[in-house]
């Protein structure tokens, strides 16, 4: 929960109104997507202007969710990959003396 509470603060600072945005070639692909989701799946088809609103919605309305959610995904795969790192490139510490005496031959 504190953590939540460090993240909303720290969001207050810095926030910028997130806008997602997607490239002219990416907005056709969907809106097509979308006309053809209501041709198949639904009573009455959609028409462009109406799937263009759909889909403004949409990415003003779930696409911070799938943002957030994309953005703890990496932090977690980053972190573990922080983590790995003491196993991976850890060097004992005050190794000189060690390595270099070596058993008194016992007479």
């Amino acid at each position: 929960m504190e953590q939540r509470d460090d993240r909303s603060r720290l969001s207050k600072i810095i926030r910028t109104d997130m806008t997602i945005e997607i490239s002219r070639e990416t907005r056709q692909e969907a809106l097509a997507s979308i006309e053809r989701y209501f041709q198949k799946n639904m009573e009455e088809p959609i028409g462009n202007i109406a799937a263009g609103a759909l889909l403004n919605f949409f990415l003003e309305e779930l696409g911070p969710l799938v943002y957030n959610k994309a953005i703890a995904d990496a932090q977690r795969h980053l972190q573990a990959r922080v983590m790995d790192l003491d196993i991976e490139l850890h060097e004992d510490e005050f190794t000189y003396w060690r390595k270099t005496e070596r058993p008194r031959k016992s007479k």
